[in-house]
């Protein structure tokens, strides 16, 4: 079982993000923009980050670059989950730092097997 953080604006993708992982027993916690999630993250130290791009203010890019280059932060990993589904806005999102990029429609096996593999005890 981990604790995992959702930073996703859309209240409906978190709804579907938490009740599946929830189900496979994980905790869950959630904020709708990236400043909030990027203090979240500090105060808490989550076992990962489901990260969104697309959010007001703050993308989830510039937020992901911000949380690996802080040393306090950088050891918590981050899955980009994003309707962004061009190669280069993978390759990008690995750049700043992602341990993993999923698009949406998330696909549920996927997305537990990427979280089994980043958090290997967690299970």
């Amino acid at each position: 079982m981990a604790n995992i953080l959702i930073i996703d604006d859309s209240p409906t993708d978190v709804r579907v993000f938490t009740t599946l992982l929830e189900r496979a027993g994980h905790r869950v916690d959630a904020v709708n923009n990236a400043e909030d999630g990027i203090e979240r993250v500090r105060v808490t130290q989550p076992d990962l980050v489901i990260m969104d791009v697309i959010m007001p203010g703050m993308n989830g890019f510039q937020a992901t670059r911000t949380l690996t280059r802080d040393p306090a932060t950088a050891g918590v990993p981050i899955v980009i989950i994003t309707t962004k589904s061009m190669e280069t806005d993978r390759v990008w999102g690995m750049r700043q730092g992602a341990k993993a990029f999923i698009t949406k429609p998330v696909n549920e096996k996927e997305l537990l097997a990427c979280i089994d593999e980043l958090l290997p005890n967690a299970a």
